[in-house]
């Protein structure tokens, strides 16, 4: 019997449901042990549930592998005064987030950035394009993240018609050189551009129109995005041929697989910087003062919160 659009719908959705459950297993990966401890009392699950958790299980042990080199690379950062720009690029939920919240879950914020900057005031539209970017570039022993960047003018801005065509031309003529300079300066770029076939971008929209916690991920930009899938190609294709340089290139992420797109990319990442491991001195717990003189105030019983759980 063929399947109809109905059963189509219903089987899309039943996927739907598994990835939600399958983001929020991760959002708590540290209770995991806790609430998945096996119930004898409880009949056995189907060998393919046995199959997604042995997977998820491999999958937070290499994440955690690659996330304690990551806080290496950070501690060396930190120790030579090493600048670096990770620029992450790509279409709408092609995992940039995703990827960028791995990579600096376990790092300290004062080190590791992320600049994802809305939409330019009016004022800034008057500046010189990359003028509001400079101010988020890493000082000494910094990295910064850019949740998209400067190419926005190669991408949204060239599609949905917010620049002219003297400002497009006018920004690929500027942006080797921009970056060479950077580059020049001690600062290393690394620019990211992450994959996602059409179909798996269309399930993941899907996935966001019915998750509450997810649907403002979803803006009236990225709807439309959909409508002008080719137009994006074009310009992610003029895009790399025009900025790919030696001293910055383009590095290609396959996202139709978010997890494995996580994990590559941070193996790419660490592969990208030689760092080594910084020592440190060992940490030793002082005693408590104590003086027999203390006197501790009571808090007054209604600054404090009622105790629900």
């Amino acid at each position: 019997m063929k399947p109809t659009p109905q059963d189509h719908e219903n089987k899309l959705m039943k996927r739907v449901h598994r990835e939600l459950i399958d983001d929020y297993d991760e959002e708590l990966e540290m209770e995991r042990e806790d609430w998945e401890k096996v119930d004898p009392k409880k009949p056995a699950k189907p060998a393919e549930a046995d199959a997604s958790r042995e997977s998820r299980n491999r999958y937070f042990k290499e994440l955690f592998r690659l996330q304690s080199e990551l806080v290496k690379m950070h501690d060396w950062i930190v120790d030579t005064g090493h600048r670096m720009v990770i620029i992450f690029e790509g279409r709408d939920a092609a995992g940039k987030g995703g990827a960028i919240k791995r990579i600096t879950q376990r790092l300290n914020p004062r080190v590791a950035r992320v600049a994802a900057l809305p939409t330019p005031s009016s004022r800034e539209k008057t500046q010189w394009y990359f003028q509001r970017f400079i101010a988020h570039l890493p000082a000494a022993g910094e990295m910064v993240l850019f949740d998209r960047s400067w190419y926005n003018r190669a991408g949204v801005e060239r599609v949905m018609g917010f620049c002219s065509d003297a400002e497009y031309e006018e920004f690929f003529r500027s942006v080797p050189e921009f970056e060479k300079m950077l580059v020049r300066s001690g600062i290393q770029v690394i620019k990211y551009w992450f994959s996602i076939p059409d179909e798996e971008q269309e399930f993941r929209f899907r996935c966001r129109i019915n998750d509450p916690l997810k649907q403002w991920k979803l803006s009236p930009m990225d709807l439309e995005s959909r409508k002008h899938w080719e137009d994006y190609t074009k310009a992610k294709e003029k895009m790399f041929a025009r900025t790919h340089i030696p001293e910055a290139p383009w590095w290609v992420v396959q996202g139709g697989d978010k997890k494995k797109g996580r994990l590559n990319c941070i193996h790419h990442l660490l592969s990208q910087v030689k760092y080594t491991e910084v020592a440190h001195a060992t940490v030793k717990l002082p005693p408590r003062v104590r003086h027999p003189n203390y006197r501790r105030e009571p808090i007054a019983p209604e600054m404090v919160i009622p105790e629900i759980y």
